[in-house]
């Protein structure tokens, strides 16, 4: 196909086809028998032409440029038409260079749908899009790219103007959809007005951003604002320049304000809660001319309907507390920045100081106010430090680790609270949960509470997290050395209920040599999971782990290891697994981490389980978890038999003993002596137990002849009657039982006691002498025949003698 472009010189219009930029020239321009790669078609030419391709879009762009002269020559002001008519479908640029005065203004009023800008680098959705210059002189400001679709009505400017209207070569686009004006001048770079309906919110940029705004300039934005909507301002981004002269600033023109223009710097939070239409303006400054920097600005505006309780304030009495901060935010923050286009959350201090976060500190009362729909979208984090400066005071001092109510009170959700704890040297700190104790968050046994606690242990150099917890467990205390920061965090709106039975308390102990130590009294019925910190991560190298697991008096406790073996491998050092029992005399178990763990074991009083780590070899990390069960003690069948068995001959052998001491009592007949001359007669010192049979010791010789030692159970009946034998010598016949003779009476035994001061006897020589057997006699009663039977060959009671001194003693 061929097109034909006549353009007429009073237009003062200018067209240039070219090749797009990096495409090769496989497609040609032919005019007549002319083959090109460009074609210029300047004002008063009639040419015709054809593409040697059916697809020249896809190779070829066109400008068109009509320049107007408003300096020399009044201006054609109106409705801008797309001029020639009867153009290629190709990507086009359509350019008015409008030169004008510095003393004059000019206006380019858009129809609707008006404009929207663009950051710099961003399409619009239907690639239609325009960009305004302004011309000062010889400098040119790119007041900005914009596209269809927006709040920007009009945009007034100082001196000259070039716009350009970017269209696609399918766009059925038929009109420029803007008119320029002729106004008197506006004593500023330009001024830019947005007309905002409803809730809505727009993005707007200084000239030339992100390079910088010309110095020592001015320029304003104009928001027409219904008055019943809530306008808000946020700087998103900003740069200032380096100023040797003035001060960079932005100043408001608000509604119902008794000071304005209102001054503020970049760096301020800017006004809010805005009722109705207002001005913004962007103020340079006089630059450094060896460093001038650059003045850059990116803010949106938000408008929003009156919130139902935009004049209910909350009282946030933060004077009684000491080293704390209170944010409230969006919820993400801060890794988190909301899209510009989502709803904003407002948290107000006062009617006109707002802000999507707002920072409360310790020792002032707030007043504090929402404009938010949902406030279920914002979060409270708060913030409090606890730290040692007089050693005798803080380790007399217990720190209750609670929420205060005058963030449980307000009606946001708390997201987190955090206690920073700061330890002086060879001061630790000791967590404790007395009433409601603490539980490890493992894998095998999770959290389900409305919140928990994330303990780290932390130094300058290295960094341990002991682990996650929450309430409800069998930790009753936890020791650690270094500063220590403890995270609460919410899960869900079941906080409110559960934060009245807080009971996490702190304090400052002495220095204990484990980097920490547990102290664990579990539920009886429950089976308690418990793992290394830093889980799964390892711990750290040297690091050393305890555990003190209390054990019920009438209970005995299964312990257990998750694995056989620590599973790693040491560079240097060696890692230690130790179990002790606290008992004494128990023994310690010990595994190294080249050996198996030990077996499941039943512990029957309290006992520690300690973990030592070594510097481990790369990509090997020491992670072990244990688990505890508990059983009520068993009571043998079998030991209840022996302990009854026991009784039962001991009470036997209490009454036999009373019986025959009864019986000798009342025995006081006077002994007569029997010699033998087949035993030796020797004098036996104070011996110790027995070590051989009655047989064959001679434990039934007595040196020493004493009416009150006298057997007469060992003679002989005679016809029923006892005829002891008198001045006569004859060996004895009878048998010599296995245990000893029985002590005499202790009525006979009164007055032989041995002096202090009196030398035993020295022993006599082993000669073979007749020995002297002794026999008592009661009346009426027959001669005991003895003790028939020789069970105990190997009888270890003791000798008479020391029988004897024995009785003395317990009499």
């Amino acid at each position: 196909a061929s097109f034909t472009i006549s353009l007429r010189t009073v237009d003062n219009i200018t067209v240039m086809i070219k090749l797009r930029p990096g495409v090769s020239p496989s497609c040609q321009i032919r005019v007549k028998n002319v083959i090109g790669s460009e074609l210029k078609i300047t004002p008063g030419e009639n040419v015709t032409f054809t593409f040697t391709c059916s697809t020249p879009e896809k190779y070829f762009i066109m400008e068109i440029q009509k320049n107007i002269d408003c300096v020399s020559g009044p201006c054609p002001f109106g409705d801008v038409h797309l001029y020639p008519p009867g153009l290629p479908r190709l990507n086009r640029t359509f350019i008015w260079d409008v030169k004008a005065s510095t003393k004059a203004g000019l206006e380019l009023k858009f129809s609707t749908p008006w404009l929207r800008q663009i950051e710099p680098g961003e399409t619009c959705p239907d690639v239609v899009s325009y960009n305004i210059n302004s011309c000062i002189d010889t400098a040119t400001v790119n007041i900005g790219t914009f596209c269809r679709n927006g709040s920007v009505s009009r945009i007034k400017l100082l001196g000259g103007v070039i716009m350009s209207l970017h269209l696609p070569w399918d766009s059925p686009l038929t009109t420029s959809g803007f008119n320029i004006a002729n106004r008197a001048s506006i004593k500023r770079l330009c001024i830019i007005e947005s007309i905002l309906k409803g809730e809505s919110s727009i993005t707007l940029m200084s000239p030339n951003y992100p390079l910088g705004f010309p110095e020592d300039e001015l320029m304003t934005w104009q928001f027409v604002i219904p008055s019943n909507m809530r306008a808000s301002v946020f700087f998103h981004n900003y740069s200032l320049s380096n100023c040797e002269r003035k001060e960079e600033r932005v100043e408001y023109y608000l509604p119902g304000s008794f000071s304005n223009p209102e001054v503020f710097k970049l760096s301020d939070s800017q006004p809010a809660n805005i009722a109705g239409s207002f001005n913004l303006s962007l103020q340079g400054c006089d630059q450094d001319a060896q460093n001038p920097g650059i003045l850059r600005l990116l803010f949106q505006v938000v408008v929003q309907h009156p919130q139902v309780d935009e004049n209910v304030t909350h009282l946030v009495d933060l004077s009684k507390e000491w080293n704390m901060t209170v944010t409230i935010h969006f919820e993400g923050w801060p890794s988190r920045i909301p899209l510009m286009s989502e709803p904003i959350c407002l948290i107000c201090k006062n009617p006109r100081t707002c802000d999507r976060v707002l920072t409360l500190v310790s020792g002032a009362v707030y007043k504090i106010s929402f404009l938010c729909k949902d406030l279920s979208r914002l979060r409270i984090t708060a913030e409090k430090g606890i730290s040692c400066v007089d050693i005798r005071w803080c380790q007399r001092k217990i720190y209750s680790l609670l929420v205060p109510k005058v963030i449980t009170q307000l009606p946001i959700r708390l997201h987190k609270f955090i206690w920073k704890l700061l330890a002086p040297d060879l001061i630790n700190i000791e967590i404790t949960s007395p009433s409601l104790k603490l539980q490890q968050h493992v894998p095998e046994q999770r959290c389900n509470t409305s919140y928990s606690y994330s303990i780290v242990s932390a130094t300058p150099e290295t960094e341990l997290n002991v682990g996650v917890f929450c309430p409800g467990g069998s930790i009753e205390k936890i020791q650690m050395r270094n500063n220590i920061t403890i995270s609460l965090k919410t899960f869900g709106k079941g906080f409110l209920n559960e934060s009245n039975h807080q009971d996490l308390k702190m304090s400052f102990v002495p220095h204990i040599k484990d980097e920490c130590t547990f102290t664990v009294s579990p539920d009886p019925k429950a089976k308690v999971y418990l793992q290394t910190p830093n889980w799964p991560y390892g711990l750290p190298p040297y690091v050393s782990i305890s555990w003190y697991v209390v054990v019920p008096s009438k209970q005995v406790a299964r312990l257990g290891f998750s694995k056989d073996r620590m599973g790693i491998a040491c560079e240097t050092g060696r890692a230690y697994v130790n179990i002790k029992e606290e008992t004494l005399g128990a023994e310690e178990t010990v595994r190294r981490e080249d050996e198996l763990l030990p077996k499941p074991r039943n512990m029957y009083h309290d006992f520690w389980v300690n973990v030592s780590n070594c510097k481990p070899v790369d990509k090997t990390q020491l992670t072990l978890q244990f688990w505890v069960t508990f059983a009520d003690k068993q009571i043998d069948l079998g030991v209840i038999i022996a302990v009854v068995a026991g009784a039962g001959v001991l009470m036997a052998i209490g009454l036999t003993v009373c019986c025959v001491k009864k019986k000798k009592k009342k025995s006081q007949n006077p002994m007569v002596g029997v010699y033998n001359p087949n035993v030796n007669t020797q004098v036996p010192g104070k011996q110790g137990l027995f070590t051989k049979g009655r047989k064959k010791n001679e434990s039934h010789v007595y040196a020493v002849i004493d009416d009150a030692m006298v057997y007469g159970h060992l003679l002989k009946e005679s016809n029923g009657l006892v005829a002891p034998e008198v001045d006569v010598y004859r060996p004895f016949d009878g048998p010599i039982g296995s245990l000893p003779p029985s002590p005499p009476p202790f009525s006979f035994r009164k007055d032989i006691k041995r002096s202090p001061n009196t030398e035993e006897p020295l022993p006599l020589t082993d000669t073979d002498h007749d020995t002297y057997t002794f026999a008592h006699q009661k009346s009426g009663q027959s001669e005991d025949s003895g003790d028939t039977n020789e069970k105990n060959n190997a009888d270890t009671s003791t000798s008479l003698l020391e029988n004897k001194e024995q009785d003395d003693l317990v009499e």
